[in-house]
């Protein structure tokens, strides 16, 4: 996809919107608003510190010593529940977050098939897994250059709701096919294995290598800091591990290649920002979920602390702009942890905060990274304890060591022991249901007690245009748009990894395949404005597509 044609397209649409609310609100016609065009842009930062409850921050603020850079700039309090539950996954808080709509668990940028949670927003049995517009489609039609970071694999369940699709956050193949038609311009974070086919060593069974596309429209493909650090193109897409990338504890000794998601943060605002329509930026620090699900602190810390270096990266930008709306929060709490345990039952009250923090200062590694060096057999299993702080181990320490016998069983019992050392505890090895802080500054930025829905809208009208209006701009059942005009259309699913739909008017047919932006008419192919979903059963067009068949039968 064309970036220049993209965004041409999208100001049919974007633009109209924005124009006509700006015109109404100060009383000027559209033509006079072209004339007064604001000065500056409308920049978007939008970080996302996936699974940390606020007990995590607490945990690593203590950790570090001295305020993070979010507490700077708090500002309210999140509900995060989804439609079906109280306690979200991370496809529906991705979805609600980007799109303004809440769903079901592992359903990402589409809308839920069932709602029961009191005060959701029910949805007509028709529209059960329709796609819904994200705020970064919406960027990108409004004229703004786009880009989505994170530190897991790039398909991951929060960057997939804001970048794609799909009724299964698990079908990376799908959703890593709608990233890369998205036409954003810089995509940094792990995932490579989902760009490539099986006999190319990645995952992908439709043959397709999705790197040689991203070359073709003039990506710099990187692998490595240095070769992201040296870039100079407007067009970036960094893939720096086949799957997840290190915690940033671990990296400087297992992954020294790999950049910190304070230096992806700062080239792609740098590389954003040349864009003089403005910029929407997606970040997310993916891992302090994952060290949550598995009980472990040193992981918890590690990545919250990197993830408030993202933070300051963007307010040091916002603040020197002055035309920047900056959003951080996290999408739903994990791990119940609590910092005081039984061990503090009776002593709570006077238990300083070197008894909590002192032993984790011990840890050398998280969890990952030393599992990662404790051989097969557990020979080298009190070395390893050491590196994750469990040092000159007790009797009883000893003693549960030696009675493990694999690696997973070792995964488990070290947390155990740390947080037993650091008078910590954790009720659930999943996500937990309760509100989470807000972090906001700049133009229009939200505030006070909000619904995580309500972030998506604050960004949308902060950038000029409505997601509801979006999403029946780009996702019209195709089967109804396309009769409407007399066509007859017909869906291909002879190929198991490639959809397609057929529409014939008159002599015309024209060929739309799943996952891409492109509309074959006669033999030629038309870049459109939008992805084409294929979810449950139906295709889902942009209004563009059933123009241009009208516009050549």
């Amino acid at each position: 996809m064309k970036k220049g044609t993209k965004k041409v397209l999208g100001l049919t649409l974007a633009s109209s919107l924005a124009l006509s609310a700006f015109a109404a609100a100060d009383g000027f016609t559209k033509q006079e608003v072209r004339a007064k065009k604001p000065e500056k842009p409308m920049n978007v930062i939008m970080l996302v510190m996936d699974g940390a409850s606020s007990s995590a921050t607490t945990l690593a603020r203590w950790y570090k010593g001295k305020p993070l850079a979010m507490d700077e700039i708090a500002t309210g309090g999140v509900r995060t529940f989804s439609s079906e539950s109280a306690i979200t996954d991370s496809a529906p808080a991705g979805t609600a977050l980007a799109t303004g709509n809440k769903s079901n668990s592992g359903y990402v940028g589409v809308l839920p098939s069932l709602v029961n949670s009191p005060g959701a927003q029910k949805v007509k049995e028709k529209d059960a897994f329709r796609p819904v517009a994200n705020v970064l489609e919406g960027a990108e039609l409004s004229g703004r250059a786009t880009g989505i970071v994170a530190t897991s694999e790039i398909q991951h369940a929060t960057p997939a709701a804001f970048s794609s699709h799909h009724g299964n956050r698990n079908n990376f193949s799908v959703i890593a096919e709608q990233q890369v038609y998205q036409d954003m311009e810089v995509v940094l974070g792990g995932g490579k294995s989902a760009l490539l086919p099986e006999s190319n060593g990645g995952t992908r069974k439709d043959g397709e290598n999705l790197i040689s596309e991203l070359e073709k429209e003039n990506y710099d493909f990187v692998e490595t800091k240095a070769d992201l650090m040296k870039s100079r193109s407007e067009k970036i897409w960094g893939s720096f591990s086949n799957k997840a990338l290190a915690y940033d504890m671990d990296r400087q000794t297992t992954n020294p290649d790999q950049p910190t998601l304070e230096e992806m943060t700062s080239k792609s605002l740098q590389t954003l920002s040349k864009d003089k329509d403005g910029f929407f930026l997606f970040v997310e620090g993916s891992k302090p979920d994952w060290a949550a699900h598995a009980n472990d602190p040193i992981g918890m810390i590690s990545d919250v602390l990197a993830f408030d270096n993202a933070v300051q990266k963007a307010l040091n930008y916002a603040k020197k702009d002055g035309n920047t709306m900056v959003i951080a929060l996290t999408d739903h709490g994990n791990s119940g942890l609590t910092i005081g345990n039984q061990n503090t039952n009776k002593n709570y009250d006077t238990t300083p905060v070197s008894a909590y923090i002192d032993p984790l200062k011990k840890a050398k590694m998280t969890l990952e990274g030393v599992t990662g060096v404790l051989k097969d057999d557990l020979s080298n299993m009190e070395e390893a304890a050491a590196l994750y702080g469990i040092t000159d181990p007790s009797s009883d320490e000893k003693a549960k060591m030696a009675a493990a016998k694999t690696k997973a069983e070792a995964g488990v019992l070290l947390p155990k022991l740390l947080a037993n050392r650091a008078n910590l505890g954790f009720t659930t090895g999943g996500h937990t249901g309760e509100d989470v802080f807000l972090y906001s500054y700049g133009p229009k930025k939200p505030y006070g007690m909000i619904d995580n829905t309500e972030v998506a809208e604050a960004m949308a009208k902060g950038m000029g245009f409505s997601l509801d209006k979006l999403t029946d701009e780009l996702f019209m059942d195709a089967s109804k748009a396309f009769k409407q005009i007399g066509a007859t259309v017909k869906m291909d699913r002879s190929n198991a990894n490639e959809t397609k739909l057929i529409v014939k008017r008159g002599r015309t047919e024209a060929v739309l395949k799943a996952d891409k932006d492109e509309m074959v008419i006669k033999g030629k192919t038309y870049e459109l404005n939008s992805v084409i979903v294929d979810s449950n059963g139906k295709f889902y067009v942009p209004k563009q597509a059933v123009e241009l068949l009208k516009k050549n039968s």
